[in-house]
Order: structure tokens, then C-alpha cells, then sequence
């Protein structure tokens, strides 16, 4: 038997695979061909023609079986004639061209075969192209869930070691609280029972706030793991579940479909045969079945390879999530443990506490029954102190009448003396002869009348011989003769009769008018007198006295007014205001009545009289200005005790405390049925009806605002009766029970200032600030000179209450940022006041530079730096109410300048009333007079008092800046 060429496909064996037309598509696979060669791809639009490939044929491959012929034509003529020459040599021609013609078909049902087998192999590639994704998505999806599940178990131990930190500082924080609560116990034995209660109630409430954090915050991050490896591993394993099972169903789906198509395949190429080729079929059906089923054994056993190492896989994902959750019961169970562990110590350290507070609290019991005592004692003798000093004032009050009784004796008795002399006088004047005038043997005549005992009584010494006057002469020792003699001037002679009296040399004298002679009540107190010392001594003892009844009344004594603290009108207090903004943008975050209430005696000692203090009301946000509940005074600066203690504090160095209140907004506690923010809580319980109905975002039902809509939260409906009337009895509780004295007004753009007048009325504070901060006028980028239209608008908000509030003057704020760089001419008007609000209205103009808003962290609209000492001599020289800043008197190094401005304006009486008047203000300086005692000159300008011709009197330079500011007081 010759020879037989076959293709490739019935042999098995495929060295190269060449590139197959099948359609409009080149199509190839560079893996799965069984010879293992990748083909060369091109596409329908890129392919060369290949000169050895014809349309629906093949390429011949280069592997033949046992003989190789070029042309397929050429190919089976070679054959036939081989076999022919070899076996059958008698076969007839027209049987040659019936056997060419069943060689055709053969040829052409293996053509179709080929291009089946060609589809099928393509096919068979892609499954294994897509069963190799599927393997890359399976390994990527569970390098992901090992990933995934190292990062829960990380995260998991960082957890835990964050609790087991958090279990130490909660440890090391009780032992401080310990130390704390000793030291409080300390402090409580020179304090009061209150005081001690507070502070160990804080440190109680801190320690189980935090123990009680730690806790939720493990038992939060347990259930954190716990679902994240439950959701992990359950995904990543179902998910590799279905993928491979899917995966392997459909490699088998297209091995079988592969192998029935190669069955049939054979099957119809076999129905074509010639017997004389049934052999030969035979063979390479044989062979052809054995290779593709070779081949598809080989790839189900790879698959199965594959399966099975993805179930090994799988397995192995399945322990170690059955080990991570072991790990997570394990570390359940230890977080269980830990709770337990830190509950019981912390309810055994909270028995050693509250123990120890048994025992501090026996003991300063005992120690206050001690100091009660004593201090009763002490109280006892002060009285009987002060009973004795009564007794001892009254008994020198009684000394002092019985020494003025004696006196007016002695001045009756001298009145007396002297009216009888001068009877005697006159009556001797009467008798004498006619009078002659002195001649020149005359000039050493003597003049004397009642024998010159008239002398006596018009001596500068006279008092000490008014008792030789009363009555006749009597005789007296010869001793106290001589010692009269001795001090006294020489009597003339007593005349017998009116002979001898006219033939004397002594002539009279004209006795001396009634107001030249001496009174006591003329007399003018002398220092040394025994009066004035008596006088000097009853008002000593009287200060004595009030000071012993001062400290009996305690430290919290009531501020009194002084005569020259009377209010001259509401809203301005005394007219001597100097008010202390008494927090900043971020003092929230410290326990701040707290940090304030030390404070208040160096503000006294500078001459603050006002302190402002931050919205002490509940708050969404932490620095107050979005309240919520208004009867809550537990907010971010402290409790309301320590509220309390602040403006006690405040009170007690002669401070007024002014609470800042948010009336035009409100944020609601509750949403409506449809979702709106708009239903309040606490005590004042208002729905929709209590917001204006032009708020866009809160859905009111009130009225139309009366002024600006704040847009962060609910406005307030001031025109509803319930609303005033709630709010009137809140001010009234602030200002009775909690003890505020006035009110800082917070936006009151949004809400008409005739609500304003009758809050201020209902309340009757000391003093109260409006806050209405408006736009100033800018041209091109440049603050414009007249800013009129912005002051009044100021004004007429002050108008509207009434007169009843001041006003921030931020007028005077935007000039003095622009007026300070060498501009000083903005700084006086057209008419020559001060171009602020102050210039208008100064009694209701409370200036400033720098509040929480403008400057602190916010900062809205910082004043210049270097300007603040230029902007503080002004403020605190001119009249209205200056505000200081906390920031620039504590964080900015300007205590010991500003405490020196406040004694200027100390010094020179300076009131929110002074008169203003301005000298000069140009581009190098700034001079004005305030008042009658005060100069002051801002800038470079060379200018002293003496150079000023309209400016009288001495002066004195009281504070010298160089060419920032001086300040000049009058002598």
C-alpha cells in the first residue's frame, strides 16, 4: 500500500497551525492549538494574501506520513498511480475518474470537517482564554480577602491595643483624679461643703464619662471586625464557589459539544469513503479520535487539576476564616474579660472614692463645726469690739458736748466781761473832761481806760487772763504776784478819783469794734487743736466701724452704687463704662468661667467696670450663637454653677456681668411630618407659629420678619405675644436668679429695636450693647470719606429702642483701620466732630477694634497689628463706652499699655458725655482735646500744648509714645 497524505486533523499531529479564512475574519489562537505553535494573526483588513493558500482550502501543513507531495491535486494523482502500479493495474479509466470524483468530496467534506474542527478549536480556546480569567479573578479576589482580612486583623489589634491604652490613661486619669479629689479635699477645708460637692462630682462625672467611652468605643470596634470578617470571608468564598463551578460546568459543556462534534465529524467523513480507502479511514479515524480524545482527557485533567487546587484553596480560605473567627470569639471573650476587669476596678476605685469623700466629707464637717465656732467666736468678740468702740465713741462724743458746753460758758462769760468794760468806758469817758489833743510833751503820755485793764482784753493773750476780769479784785499771794508780774505787762495806777484822773498823764483809747475782738465761733480750726484732733479721731473710728461691718457681711456683698456712679440714662449705666470682652472665638474649648473668674480683681485693679461674658445658653454650636434650649445653661464654657461662681466673682470685685443673648434665631429641637427643623424643646416649647413665614428654609407660619433673615437657622417671630412674653420672663430669670446686670444683643439687624425697648423695659438692665454691623461705604477698593449714610443707619436702630441700648460703634471701627495709615484727616467731619458714631450720639456709642467675630481665629476683619496702641489711645481718650478685647489685654502684650490709657481716662474724668475738641487732622498727625484735663496727639505731627495759642493752662505730659500717641494732662 502506497503512501496516503492526510490532513492534519485526522493524523492529531499539528505542528503549525496556519492562519484559517473563515468568513470576513482571520481567525487564531495562540494557545490552544494541539501542536502548541502559535499561528500568524491578521485581521480581514490588514491580511496579505498568502500565494500557497486558495479560497476554501488549506494550507498543506509540513508534517506528512510517509510521503510529502506539494499540491493537493498533484498529491492524489501520485497516489492512485503509486497504488495503481502496486496492486490494481488493471482499473479502467472511467473508474479512475469515479474515484477522482469521490476523492473531490472527501476533499470537500473534509474541508468542512476542517473548518468545524477549526471553530471547535477556537471555541475551545476561548474557554480556556475565559477559564483563565475566571482562575486570575479567583486568585485576585483571594489575594483581596487575605488582604482584606490581614488589614481586620490589624486594624482588630490596633483596636485592641488602643483599648488596653485607653484601660492604662483611664487608669493613670483616675489616679489623678484621686490626687485631684485629695487636693480639692484640701482646698475644702478652707472653702465651703459646695464647693467640694461640685468639684468631686466633675471628677466622678469624668471618670465614668470615659470609662463609659472606652467601653462603647471596644464593644463598637469588636462588632466593627466581626462584621467585616463575616462579610470578607462570605463573599470572597461564595463568590470563588460559583465562579469555579461555572468555570468547570462550562469547560465541560464545551469538551463534550468539542468531542461530538469531532465524532460526527469523523463519522461523516468515514460515510464517504472508498472501500479501497476503508482501511486507511480506519486507521486515521482511530487516530483522530484517539488524539482529540487525548486532548480533551489532558484538559479535563487540567481542569480537574485546577479544580482541585481552588478546592484545596478554598479549604484553606474556609480554616482561616474558621481561624479568624476563633480569633474574634478569642478576642470577644478578652474584650468581655477587660470590661468586666475594668468595671470592677473602676466601681472598686469609685467605693475608694466615694470612701475617701465619706471621710473628707466627716471631716469638713467636723472642721466646719470647728470654723463655725471659731468664726462664731470670732464674730462675738468683733461684736463686743465693736460694742466697745461704740461705747468708747459715745463716751467721747459726751466729752466732746461737755468740752463745747464749756466753751460757750467761757465765750458768755467773755461776752460778758467785755460788755460790763465797755459800760465802764463809756461811763468814764463820760465824766472825763474836755478832751485836748495830744501835744509834743504829750507822745509819751499812756492811754488806758478802766484803769488799762482794756489791755487784757484786746491782747493776743487775753484768754489767758479772762479770769482776772470776772469780778472784783481780790487779793492774791505774793507768790502768784510775782510770777503775774513776770509774764504780764505793768498795770498803770488805779485812780482814786476823777481829780486825780485829770490831772493823769494816761489818755483813753477807742475800744475796739465787736468784730475785731476775738469769738470762738470765728475761729478757724487749727491742726493740734484738742477739736480737731477729737473731730479727726470720731472719723477714724466711724471707718473703723463700716469696715468691721464689711467683712461681716462675707465676700459675696452686693454691689453698691456710689454717688458718682448714678445712671444718668438707661443704657449707658454710669456714663463711665469701660466694658471687657471676656472671651474670644475659641475659648470654648477650656472650661472658661472657670479660667475667667480669677481675672475679675486684676480687672477691677485696672478700672474695668463691665465684663462680657460669652452666650452661656445650650448651643449647636459649641460657641453659643446657635441656641436651643434656652433654660439650659450647660454649655461649652462650663455648668451653670460655674456660671454662677464667675459672676459672683465678678460682682464681689465691683464688676457688672453682661450676659451676650441670641434673641433673633432659635434652633429647633424637632422636625415636622414633613421633615422641616422647626419644632422647639425645653421649656419654651414653640412650633411653626413662633417662626417668621418669610424664612426660606424652616417653613414658618408666623409673621414677616422685621428685619434680616439669619439663614442659618429658624428666625423668631418677635410679634407674637407668647414670644415676648417667654423671652421677657427668660431675661427677668437671667437677671434674678443666675445674676446678669445687662445684655450684649446679638444680630439685631434681624428684629425690629422697638422689641429691642420693650425687652430692655420688661428687664431694666444696667447697660446694654446692640450688635448692628453693616456694610461701610467703598469706592474703587477705597473706604470713602463720608460715611454718614452708615452712622445713621446706627443711629436710627438706637432710635427705634428708644434710646434704651447702645450700639457698637463699627463705624468708627472701619475709619480708624484706614485713618491710622497716615490719614489721620478722616477722623474729623465736616462739622468738626469725630466722624463715628460717637460724633452723633456718644453717650450710646460703645467703640471697639476687635471682637470674636472680626479678630480671634475667625478673622472676619482683623484690625492692623501694629495700629492696636494707636487705636486704644484713641477709644480710651474720647467719649463713649470703650470695649477691650481679651485677646489684646492677656495673648497680645498690651496689659501694662492699656492699664495706663485706663488711669489717663481715670485721671481726666473722661465720660461717654466729654466734649470733643480737635485742633488738627491731616496726613501727619491727629490732636484734639478732650474734656477740660486731657490732650492727646496721634501720628508724627510736631505738636506740643505750648504751641497751641487757643489752649490755656499748664500741662503736663501724662504718657509718651513717641509718634504713635501722647497723652498730655492738665496741672
Amino acid at each position: 500500500m502506497g503512501s496516503i497524505s492526510l490532513p492534519d486533523m485526522a493524523v492529531g499531529i499539528i505542528h503549525h497551525c496556519p492562519t484559517a479564512y473563515s468568513g470576513s475574519h482571520w481567525k487564531y489562537d495562540k494557545n490552544l492549538c494541539l501542536g502548541r505553535r502559535p499561528p500568524i494573526f491578521r485581521t480581514a483588513s490588514k491580511r496579505k494574501k498568502n500565494p500557497f493558500c486558495k479560497p476554501h482550502w488549506l494550507c498543506k501543513s509540513r508534517t506528512r506520513i510517509f510521503s510529502s507531495m506539494d499540491d493537493s491535486s498533484d498529491t492524489f494523482a501520485d497516489v492512485v498511480e503509486t497504488s495503481g502500479r502496486n496492486e490494481v493495474l488493471n482499473i479502467e479509466e472511467d473508474e479512475l475518474m469515479t474515484a477522482r470524483k469521490a476523492l473531490s468530496e472527501a476533499q470537500a467534506r473534509q474541508e468542512a470537517i476542517e473548518k468545524e474542527r477549526d471553530q471547535l478549536l477556537e471555541k475551545l480556546a476561548c474557554s480556556e482564554a475565559k477559564q483563565q480569567e475566571y482562575v486570575a479573578t479567583i486568585l485576585h479576589e483571594k489575594e483581596l480577602a487575605i488582604a482584606e482580612v490581614e488589614a481586620a486583623k490589624s486594624l482588630f489589634d490596633q483596636k485592641l491595643q488602643e483599648s488596653v491604652e485607653e484601660k492604662f490613661s483611664l487608669e493613670s486619669k483616675l489616679v489623678l483624679a484621686k490626687n485631684d479629689a485629695v487636693e480639692l479635699a484640701v482646698q475644702v477645708e478652707k472653702l465651703a461643703e459646695i464647693a467640694f460637692q461640685q468639684a468631686t462630682s466633675h471628677i466622678l462625672e469624668d471618670a465614668q464619662l470615659r470609662v463609659s467611652a472606652a467601653e462603647t468605643a471596644a464593644a463598637e470596634a469588636a462588632y466593627e471586625m466581626e462584621k467585616q470578617i463575616r462579610d470578607v470571608t462570605e463573599g470572597s468564598i461564595l463568590s470563588i464557589v460559583e465562579q469555579s463551578k461555572y468555570a468547570i460546568e462550562k469547560a465541560l459543556d464545551v469538551a463534550e459539544k468539542a468531542g461530538e462534534h469531532a465524532t460526527k465529524a469523523v463519522s461523516e467523513f468515514t460515510e464517504g469513503m472508498n472501500p479501497l480507502d476503508e482501511l486507511a479511514s480506519i486507521q486515521s479515524k482511530n487516530i483522530m479520535l484517539q488524539g482529540v480524545v487525548n486532548d480533551l482527557e489532558s484538559q479535563l485533567l487540567l481542569t480537574r487539576s485546577d479544580v482541585d487546587r481552588l478546592k484545596l484553596e478554598l479549604e484553606k480560605a474556609h480554616a482561616h476564616a474558621n481561624a479568624f473567627e476563633l480569633r474574634a470569639k478569642d478576642a470577644e471573650k478578652a474584650l468581655l474579660e477587660f470590661q468586666e476587669s475594668s468595671k470592677k476596678n473602676t466601681l472598686q476605685k469609685e467605693e475608694e472614692i466615694m470612701s475617701l469623700i465619706e471621710k473628707m466629707k466627716k471631716d469638713s464637717s467636723e472642721r466646719k463645726k470647728n470654723s463655725s465656732k471659731a468664726f462664731k467666736a470670732e464674730l462675738q468678740s468683733i461684736r463686743d469690739a465693736i460694742g466697745a468702740a461704740k461705747e468708747m465713741a459715745h463716751s467721747k462724743d459726751d466729752a466732746y458736748l461737755r468740752r463745747c458746753e464749756a466753751l460757750r460758758r467761757s465765750l458768755k462769760a467773755s461776752e460778758a466781761t467785755t460788755k460790763m468794760w465797755r459800760q465802764r468806758a463809756e461811763m468814764a469817758e463820760s465824766i472825763l473832761c474836755k478832751e485836748r489833743p495830744l501835744g509834743e510833751g504829750d507822745e509819751d503820755s499812756i492811754y488806758v481806760v478802766n484803769g488799762g485793764r482794756i489791755d487784757l482784753l484786746t491782747d493776743d493773750d487775753s484768754q489767758k487772763w479772762k479770769l482776772l476780769s470776772d469780778g472784783p479784785r481780790r487779793e492774791i499771794p505774793q507768790w502768784m504776784a510775782r510770777k503775774i508780774r513776770t509774764i504780764r505787762p505793768r498795770f498803770p495806777p488805779r485812780k482814786i478819783d476823777v481829780a486825780e484822773a485829770l490831772s493823769s498823764k494816761f489818755r483813753s483809747l477807742d475800744l475796739p469794734k465787736p468784730n475785731e475782738v476775738w469769738s470762738i465761733a470765728q475761729e478757724k480750726p487749727k491742726e493740734g487743736d484738742i477739736l480737731i484732733e477729737h473731730v479727726i479721731e470720731k472719723e477714724t473710728i466711724e471707718k473703723k466701724r463700716k469696715a468691721l461691718e464689711h467683712v461681716l457681711q462675707g465676700k459675696t456683698i452686693q454691689w453698691q452704687k456710689t454717688p458718682e456712679q448714678t445712671n444718668l440714662e438707661s443704657g449707658t449705666g454710669t456714663g463711665r463704662e469701660i466694658v471687657f470682652q471676656g472671651f474670644n472665638w475659641e475659648s470654648w474649648r477650656k472650661q472658661w468661667y472657670l479660667d475667667l473668674a480669677p481675672k475679675a480683681a486684676d480687672l477691677s485693679k485696672i478700672g474695668v467696670t463691665s465684663v462680657w461674658f460669652p452666650p452661656p445658653t445650650e448651643s449647636v454650636a459649641p460657641q453659643g450663637y446657635m441656641p436651643s434650649d434656652l433654660y439650659n445653661l450647660n454649655s461649652s464654657y462650663g455648668s451653670v454653677e460655674e456660671l454662677k461662681h464667675c459672676i459672683e466673682e465678678m460682682h464681689s470685685h465691683g464688676l457688672l456681668a453682661l450676659g451676650d443673648v441670641v434673641l433673633n434665631h432659635r434652633c429647633a429641637q424637632k422636625q415636622s411630618p414633613n421633615g422641616i427643623w422647626n419644632i422647639f424643646g425645653g421649656k419654651l416649647a414653640w412650633g411653626p407659629e413662633a417662626i417668621v413665614c418669610d424664612d426660606p428654609n424652616f417653613q414658618g407660619c408666623g409673621n414677616p420678619s422685621s428685619g434680616d433673615i439669619f439663614h442659618a437657622a429658624p428666625n423668631i417671630d418677635h410679634s407674637k405675644d407668647f414670644v415676648r412674653n417667654d423671652i421677657k420672663e427668660w431675661l427677668n430669670w437671667l437677671r434674678n436668679d443666675i445674676g446678669f446686670d445687662g445684655w450684649r444683643l446679638d444680630f439685631v439687624r434681624g428684629f425690629s429695636g422697638t422689641y429691642v425697648k420693650e425687652y430692655i423695659e420688661a428687664s431694666v438692665p444696667a447697660f446694654a450693647i446692640g450688635e448692628y454691623w453693616d456694610s461701610l461705604a467703598y469706592e474703587n477698593g477705597n473706604l470713602c470719606y463720608n460715611q454718614d449714610a452708615h452712622r445713621q443707619r446706627i443711629v436710627n436702630w438706637i432710635n427705634a429702642t428708644g434710646g434704651t441700648s447702645s450700639a457698637f460703634d463699627v463705624t468708627t471701627k472701619g475709619i480708624l483701620h484706614s485713618a491710622l495709615h497716615n490719614q489721620y484727616w478722616r477722623l474729623i467731619d465736616p462739622q468738626g466732630k469725630p466722624t463715628g458714631v460717637l460724633g452723633w450720639w456718644p453717650s450710646r456709642a460703645v467703640t471697639f477694634l476687635e471682637n470674636h467675630d472680626t479678630g480671634s481665629t475667625q478673622g472676619h476683619w482683623p484690625f492692623p497689628r501694629d495700629k492696636l496702641t494707636q487705636g486704644y489711645a484713641y477709644i480710651l481718650t474720647h467719649p463713649g463706652t470703650p470695649v477691650i478685647f481679651y485677646d489684646h489685654l492677656y495673648d497680645f502684650g498690651l496689659h501694662d499699655i492699656l492699664s495706663e490709657l485706663i488711669e489717663a481716662r481715670r485721671r481726666a474724668g473722661i465720660h461717654c458725655r466729654s466734649a470733643v475738641k480737635i485742633y488738627h487732622a491731616n496726613n501727619e498727625g491727629y490732636v484734639a482735646q478732650i474734656g477740660d484735663t486731657l490732650v492727646m496727639k496721634l501720628g508724627h505731627f510736631d505738636w506740643n500744648p505750648s504751641k497751641e495759642n487757643h489752649l490755656e493752662g499748664s500741662w503736663q505730659t501724662f504718657v509718651d509714645k513717641g509718634s504713635d500717641y501722647k497723652l498730655w494732662l492738665r496741672q
